[in-house]
């Protein structure tokens, strides 16, 4: 295993990963409220988080991964009953629509997706054990957690606890105060459609306890690495470590990972703006999940990402030098007997970048200096058999990471065997002189969006790209 360097929210300073019980990494993740569908900000994200995972696997360690799916709060039930449907049914659809564009997106499944729905006794006990610890108290019905009686509260954030309003009681699960006091641990009953029976009576749970009661029934008190936007520090992170380590006494988490904002065109996406995106309507747009994927992963995580169609067209075009790479190393073929053995690799660096706080934006500089310097071998017909093998094993170990180089829509497996057939065929017409039949099946395969290259290290083919950048 090679050590791993990440930035700890709660240390302020980077970090060797020393996770309780190597080589297993336990990792929790916020997921999506499921009211909606998820957008590009979100994916940014779930992005980060998936590169990192893959790093983790690609440095020798082993991950466990926890998303919570967060389907009862105050906007999905108020989007069922708006929709007029039972709030699973409502919730179903949109968490059926997550996976679909997980999957699109080449994000790896986390291990476990527990809905907060199916963790009510788990919520329920708890929220209890706050109580009889004297953490929690309740009023109105509702339970909520006792500020003063953790005096580590804001060590995350580093929010101000004197700033706090003093006595104050946060209900809401949206927060758009800078401060916030006692928060809810469990709503009481307010006459709304959603709730269920407790030692404390009938209500639901706060959006804060629903992590921690995911977290500890999979990981138990204690986990290694916990990831999310950074808008969550405040005050949703700093709320899971308050009520996680006063009922347990234990420390929650030993490496707090954030990843920054998402902007659109240098502004903050809202659809009062006009610029809120979800993947759905950008692939509507005619843009690929690879080309999305490359350009939210290519920034490093503790930077802003500013997202513009212009950087979503350049991240295409890297996508293609790659594929194009790939396709050139699957059909070389050497031309010479003596060959000049490379001496400029990738797998190694990159790996190191990745280890040292997931410098994406240096292993992706090195990535492309490799895929020159083999280019450049191609070019003369200098690379020998066994280093273009290496470079295709080096090129498929990065790629399960970035996951960019299978192809988009239609080019699948069928139409590479057939286009593989017509570069045959048109070798074989040429070698026969006949250059009417090659010009015809040049011509036959660019109707079809199939562009011939011919090099010195063979034939290359490429499916030529439409212009998405017109439809932003």
């Amino acid at each position: 295993m090679r050590d791993f360097y990440l930035y700890n929210s709660l240390s302020r300073r980077k970090e060797k990963l020393e996770p309780l019980a190597p080589p297993e990494v336990t990792l929790y993740c916020c997921g999506p409220t499921v009211y909606d569908f998820a957008h590009i900000g979100n994916f940014r994200t779930f992005t980060f988080e998936d590169i990192l995972r893959r790093s983790l696997a690609l440095c020798g360690w082993r991950v466990r991964e926890v998303m919570n799916l967060t389907d009862v709060d105050d906007k999905t039930i108020a989007g069922a009953e708006r929709a007029g449907l039972p709030l699973r049914q409502y919730t179903d659809r949109f968490i059926e629509a997550f996976f679909a564009d997980l999957d699109e997106l080449r994000i790896q499944r986390a291990e476990h997706y527990p809905r907060a729905t199916d963790m009510i006794p788990e919520i329920i006990a708890l929220v209890q054990s706050l109580l009889d610890k004297d953490h929690a108290y309740v009023s109105g019905g509702s339970v909520y957690f006792r500020l003063d009686s953790f005096p580590q509260y804001g060590r995350l954030s580093g929010v101000d606890r004197g700033g706090i309003l003093d006595g104050a009681r946060v209900d809401n699960d949206s927060y758009d105060k800078e401060s916030a006091r006692d928060f809810v641990l469990w709503k009481g009953d307010r006459e709304e459609s959603v709730g269920w029976e407790s030692p404390f009576g009938r209500g639901r749970p706060g959006w804060h306890i629903e992590c921690s009661a995911m977290s500890m029934k999979y990981f138990g008190p204690s986990l290694d690495l916990h990831c999310g936007g950074v808008d969550l520090m405040f005050p949703h992170h700093e709320n899971e470590i308050a009520q996680s380590e006063a009922a347990t006494g234990r420390q929650f988490v030993k490496y707090w990972v954030h990843a920054e904002h998402l902007l659109v065109e240098g502004r903050k996406m809202s659809k009062s703006l006009g610029n809120f995106y979800t993947f759905r309507q950008l692939r509507e747009k005619g843009h690929s999940a690879a080309s999305l994927r490359y350009l939210l992963a290519s920034t490093h995580y503790r930077s802003q990402l500013n997202f513009t169609f212009e950087a979503l067209q350049a991240a295409a075009s890297a996508v293609n030098r790659l594929r194009d790479f790939k396709v050139r190393l699957d059909s070389y073929h050497p031309i010479v007997a003596n060959y000049i053995s490379v001496d400029f690799w990738c797998l190694e660096e990159f790996r190191a970048r990745l280890a040292d706080d997931l410098s994406v934006g240096e292993a992706l500089a090195h990535l492309f200096d490799f895929v020159h310097a083999i280019n450049r071998r191609m070019d003369v017909g200098s690379l020998g058999e066994a280093d273009r093998n290496r470079a295709l094993r080096e090129l498929a170990a990065v790629d399960g990471v970035l996951d960019v180089l299978r192809p988009d829509g239609e080019v699948g497996s069928e139409l590479e065997k057939y286009i593989e057939g017509k570069i045959e065929e048109r070798i074989r017409a040429r070698r026969e002189r006949d250059f009417r039949r090659a010009d015809a099946i040049r011509d036959e395969l660019l109707e079809r969006g199939v562009i011939l290259e011919d090099t010195p290290g063979g034939t290359r083919w490429k499916i030529r790209q439409s212009d998405p950048g017109n439809r932003a």
